[in-house]
C-alpha cells in the first residue's frame, strides 16, 4: 500500500496566516526548526495509479500540484484520483472538494450524517451540482450500526472498514452538542494483495480499548496529533476551548484521562505517526523537547509530502 501525506496540519495550516504564537512568529523569523504545513488530507493506493483522497481539504489544489503521482497521465482532461472517503464533514475536511469541481463527477464515500451536514449546515454539494456534480455512496455507520466495510470498484487492491469513533461533529451540525453515530469514523484500509494495514483517525477524542485494538491490529496507524496538551488554546491566548472541546485527545494525559502518548507507548504497530497538528502544537518545533520525547518513544510526526509505503 501506498500512502502520500499531502497535509499534515490541523485547520489554518502552520504557519497559521492570521496567527503570531511562539511557533507561527518563530516559524516565519527562522527562530525554530518547523515545517511548513497545509490542511490535513492523504492519499491511498494499492498499484501507484489509481489514488482515493481520504478528505479534502482547502489547500487541495497546491497538494495535488506536489505530488507527480496525482498529476494527469492520459489525454487532455484526466485525474489519477478515483473517488474521495470524508471522515467527518469538518470545514477543513470538506471544502477541498470545491477545488474539484473542474474534473469529472466525484465519486463521493460518507456516512448519512455526513451528506446531510454537506447538504445543510454546509452545503457543498448543492454547490457541486452546478459543476462536476456527486456520487454519493453510503458508509453505513449509522444508528445501531458502528462498523462498515466497502470496497471502491475504480481502486481495486483496497478494502476499507469504517468504524464510528468518539469526536465532535462541526460547529454548523445539528449534533454538534450531542454526537450521532455517523458524525466521525476511523478508517482501517487492508491492501488485498499482501495483507498491509493503516489505520487513520486524524480527529479522535478518546482511545478506549475497542480503538487500542483497532489500532494495534495495524501496521502503520496515522492518528490526532492536534494538541499537545488540554489547555494549550488558552495557556497560548488562542482561544477558550480546550482540546475536549473540539474533540481531539491531546498527547499529554491528565488525571483519569490518559493522553495519545499513553496509547501510543506501548502500541504495537510498526510506524506510530502523529497527524493534524494544531499551530499551537510544541511538536512542530523540530529541535524542541516535546519533538524528542516522542522520537524516544518511536512515535513520528507527519510533514507535508511525507510518502509511507506498507
Amino acid at each position: 500500500m501506498k500512502i502520500l501525506v499531502l497535509g499534515s496540519g490541523a485547520g489554518g495550516g502552520f504557519p497559521q496566516w492570521n496567527c503570531n504564537c511562539a511557533n507561527c512568529a518563530g516559524q516565519r523569523a527562522g527562530r525554530i526548526r518547523a515545517s511548513e504545513r497545509t490542511q490535513s488530507s492523504i492519499a491511498v493506493s494499492a498499484d501507484g495509479e489509481s489514488w482515493v483522497l481520504l478528505n479534502a481539504s482547502p489547500d487541495i489544489g497546491s497538494q495535488i500540484r506536489r505530488h507527480p503521482q496525482l498529476h494527469p497521465r492520459h489525454g487532455l482532461r484526466d485525474t489519477p484520483i478515483k473517488a474521495v472517503v470524508l471522515i467527518d464533514a469538518q470545514i477543513d475536511h470538506v471544502t477541498g472538494l470545491l477545488g474539484l469541481r473542474e474534473g469529472p463527477c466525484i465519486d463521493l464515500w460518507a456516512t448519512r450524517c455526513v451528506f446531510e451536514d454537506l447538504t445543510s449546515g454546509l452545503p457543498l454539494l448543492g454547490v457541486l451540482r452546478h459543476y462536476c456534480g456527486t456520487r454519493w455512496h453510503m458508509i453505513g455507520v449509522d444508528g445501531s450500526c458502528t462498523r462498515s466495510d466497502f470496497e471502491i470498484e475504480a481502486a481495486p487492491g483496497l478494502r476499507f472498514t469504517a468504524l464510528a469513533i468518539p469526536g465532535k461533529a462541526p460547529p454548523y451540525s445539528p449534533h454538534r452538542r450531542e454526537q450521532v453515530t455517523g458524525d466521525n469514523i476511523a478508517l482501517r484500509i487492508d491492501c488485498i494483495a499482501d495483507g498491509s494495514s493503516l489505520f487513520y483517525a486524524p480527529g479522535l477524542a478518546r482511545v478506549g480499548e475497542q480503538e487500542l485494538a483497532w489500532m494495534n491490529a495495524a501496521d502503520c496507524v496515522l492518528v490526532d496529533g492536534t494538541f499537545w496538551q488540554e489547555d494549550e488554546m488558552q495557556a497560548a491566548g488562542l482561544g477558550a476551548k480546550s482540546a475536549s472541546d473540539m474533540g481531539h485527545l491531546p498527547q499529554q494525559g491528565a488525571p483519569g484521562r490518559p493522553g495519545m502518548v499513553d496509547a501510543l507507548r506501548d502500541a504495537t504497530p510498526a510506524r506510530k505517526v502523529l497527524i493534524h497538528i494544531n499551530n499551537s502544537n510544541p511538536i512542530l518545533d523540530e529541535d524542541g523537547t516535546s519533538r524528542r520525547a516522542l522520537a524516544a518513544m518511536g512515535i513520528e510526526v507527519a510533514h507535508d509530502g511525507m510518502e509511507i509505503l506498507l
